[in-house]
């Protein structure tokens, strides 16, 4: 398997206004992210600005978690954020990753997207693995909890 794409969309019933800010600083992530269940004791550092370009988040995990680094590499409020994604554990990878929201009438159409290509150990095992199938479940499921996130409450 060379290069791949794993895109996944939703609507989501808020402006891009709302939506944005949560995914634009990595320490509200933790409202909506899919891996949060992964580790309890997850480790994370920020560093650099709160949000938006340069803004930094390092965790350090269990064997499911992994480890890794994400930086935010553009933001451009309130329509895109785009995110350089590099995992230490379990595999070596770096994954430029981008989020789009797109207004639609009575809500967002978020989009969340992420290539790679793999390298090392993670060549052997890309045979047998679907990234599509993998990383898509999780997209999914984060789309889902940002749209709760995102959501008033009522």
């Amino acid at each position: 398997m060379s290069a791949y794409t794993v895109t996944r969309s939703a609507f989501i019933p808020a402006p891009p206004e709302q939506i944005f800010p949560l995914v634009n600083d990595f320490r509200k992530w933790t409202a909506w992210s899919p891996w949060e269940d992964l580790d309890p004791a997850l480790e994370r550092t920020y560093s650099g600005p709160d949000a938006g370009p340069g803004a930094r988040y390092e965790w350090h995990g269990n064997r499911k978690a992994g480890s890794g680094t994400m930086e935010i590499v553009e933001s451009l409020e309130p329509n895109s954020v785009r995110i350089r994604l590099e995992f230490v554990k379990p595999f070596k990878a770096v994954n430029p990753t981008g989020f789009t929201f797109e207004p639609q009438s009575g809500g967002t159409r978020v989009t969340w997207s992420m290539t790679g290509e793999p390298q090392g150990a993670a060549k052997f095992f890309s045979r047998f693995m679907n990234m599509d199938k993998m990383v898509g479940k999780d997209f999914e499921k984060g789309l889902a909890r940002l749209s709760q996130a995102a959501s008033p409450k009522v």
